[in-house]
């Protein structure tokens, strides 16, 4: 991806599979390396049952941890590639 994006513009968005169109979840926070900015993790709620099947490790507060490094593109939608989560 050529232009990072800011963790305020991912928040709220749909999670979306880039292989198979299915919906995941919605981001409602990241994580990110304070002194250099950079995006580590999505933070997932209202998972679906496809992300829910994928047996993703959770935070303290049970949301599930998607590695930023699987984010394809940003858009209307966050698409994420499912062979980079599993």
């Amino acid at each position: 991806m050529a232009n990072k994006p800011r963790a305020k513009e991912l928040v709220g968005k749909t999670i979306v599979s880039e292989e198979h169109g299915k919906k995941f979840g919605e981001v409602e926070d990241v994580s990110f390396v304070a002194d250099t900015g950079e995006l580590m993790n999505l933070l997932v709620t209202d998972t679906t049952q496809h992300l829910d099947e994928v047996k993703l490790q959770e935070d303290k507060k049970g949301r599930h941890i998607v590695p930023f490094s699987a984010v394809r593109s940003v858009g209307d939608f966050v698409i994420v590639s499912e062979g980079d989560i599993m």
